[in-house]
């Protein structure tokens, strides 16, 4: 199920996530123009690494080019391929407007870089030791997406279902798209515990989720009613 549009308008607009999109574009154009050899050397530089992070380990002097908490936020405007950053900025073009446009500008930039802290931490926490980067803006964007589960719960999303060469569309309520989306990564949680090593960081995106759902009570505008 892959979200196309949402039917949802707004009443200004969205420069912080037209700014957040524009900056993940040009940046992922930046590493992809070092090469893979520079693509690797970016991604452990400026990634989130638990053990440098949490764990007290400490980066190769030509790879500590910022501290290492300073990676809670260069990790999240780095991607690993088109594929990543196609999907992630899919997600924050049609949820992000909306969820700005909640809570204004100001308030949407401090929102969405605590979704990602909250999302980098909660890959983290269960394998402080962990020496994998994590990199992407997956986590903050997952916290968007539960802010607007809050928010525009019956809002009509228009989302491409295939089936097998055929693409289905049709358009359903925002809570059956993002439960959907939230009950799959429970799953690929599950099925990813024992597996270890590089991947998808699924309990970032469960954790983000959270943290969205539990931050939108206090940065949404007092005359912005939940379950709109």
């Amino acid at each position: 199920m892959i979200p196309l549009h949402d039917n949802n308008p707004t009443d200004i607009f969205p420069y912080v996530t037209v700014s957040f999109i524009i900056s993940c574009v040009l940046i992922f154009l930046w590493q992809f123009s070092l090469g893979p050899q520079g693509q690797q050397y970016v991604v452990v530089a400026l990634g989130f690494i638990p053990a440098a992070v949490l764990g007290g380990q400490s980066l190769p002097p030509e790879y500590a080019l910022v501290p290492p908490v300073a990676t809670l936020l260069t990790s999240m405007f780095l991607h690993g391929g088109w594929m990543h950053l196609i999907g992630n900025m899919l997600y924050l073009w049609i949820f992000g407007n909306n969820v700005e446009d909640a809570m204004g500008h100001g308030r949407f930039i401090v929102f969405y870089l605590l979704c990602g802290a909250a999302a980098a931490f909660a890959q983290a926490l269960p394998d402080p030791a962990s020496t994998v980067p994590m990199i992407g803006a997956s986590g903050a964007i997952s916290g968007v997406l539960g802010a607007y589960l809050l928010l525009h719960p019956r809002a009509k999303v228009l989302v491409a279902i295939p089936l097998g060469i055929i693409i289905h569309t049709t358009r359903l309520p925002a809570m059956y798209v993002l439960a959907f989306w939230f009950v799959l990564q429970i799953i690929n949680t599950a099925l990813t515990a024992n597996s270890g090593g590089a991947g998808v960081a699924w309990g970032a995106h469960i954790g983000g989720f959270i943290a969205g759902m539990l931050l939108i009570p206090i940065f949404k505008y007092r005359k912005v009613r939940l379950f709109h």
